[in-house]
């Protein structure tokens, strides 16, 4: 080998050492990705007020409800509106769920599973709208495409259940902006065929940060079957008192000044 072709070999492993460099450094870690998602939909703590329509071909059905969260997976939703269904709500203590019926007077412990069930006939599970942390704690994630938008790189990670996983989909797609914004999530059944879909339908400003103030869900297979949830309001990382995940505040609310 001549000395020529020598420094062209070296020149030629040095540069492609740092191409390789630069791309693992330029390729985010999705694990990462989904945990910051699912923090910025949170915070550390939260508490927003929300108005679900949910669309059939031959009716329409509109609620509201407030919802508090705490950590990675403590949540309480309370329903406002309408007068039929205002007090309904469903406390989550980690792995743990209760609804609260004020017809009935009771509190009912669910069984887990029920998280991932439709939820107050909409077409939400309490997993989807709580953004519990089951999508990071039960599944592997690898990243998919990367595509620009609006100025914004958008991330596609591919969620597969981990092994005896207590969860129901086949696996997730979520495609995370820059900002940490949640932009979309496809849910996939056992076959692999994409079932539902949640998409953010609207960004802006809420609560200092940017967010999906508007996301649509939809039945892919069912024409004309969707349910948007809006959020009106939302204030994030605050301090909330410890009684209000509770199964006493559960059945008898204690007031509580909204911030």
């Amino acid at each position: 080998m001549t000395i020529k072709s020598k420094v062209f070999f070296v020149f030629v492993a040095a540069w492609a050492a740092l191409v390789s460099q630069n791309s693992a450094l330029a390729a985010p870690d999705p694990t990462a990705l989904v945990k910051a998602a699912l923090h910025h939909w949170r915070g550390d703590s939260s508490f927003t007020e929300v108005a679900m329509t949910i669309h059939r071909p031959d009716w329409e059905r509109h609620l509201a409800m407030v919802a508090w969260t705490r950590g990675k997976a403590d949540s309480l939703v309370r329903f406002t509106k309408p007068a039929g269904d205002a007090g309904n709500a469903t406390l989550k203590l980690y792995q743990a769920l209760w609804l609260f019926n004020p017809k009935l007077n009771q509190v009912i412990k669910l069984p887990y599973s029920m998280m991932a069930q439709n939820w107050m006939g909409s077409d939400f599970s309490y997993n989807d709208l709580a953004k519990s942390n089951s999508v990071v704690t039960d599944y592997t994630h690898s990243l998919g495409p990367v595509a620009e938008e609006s100025g914004h790189k958008i991330y596609s990670v591919v969620c597969t259940p981990k092994p005896e996983a207590p969860v129901v989909w086949g696996k997730q797609v979520l495609k995370i902006r820059d900002d940490d914004v949640l932009l979309e999530e496809t849910f996939y059944d056992q076959d692999m065929k994409p079932v539902r879909r949640l998409r953010a339908t609207k960004i802006a400003p809420l609560g200092g940060r940017p967010y999906p103030v508007i996301m649509h869900m939809k039945v892919l297979n069912k024409p004309g079957q969707w349910t948007e949830i809006r959020y009106t309001k939302g204030v994030f990382d605050l301090s909330l008192p410890g009684y209000l995940f509770t199964l006493s505040n559960l059945r008898n609310p204690r007031p509580w000044s909204t911030p």
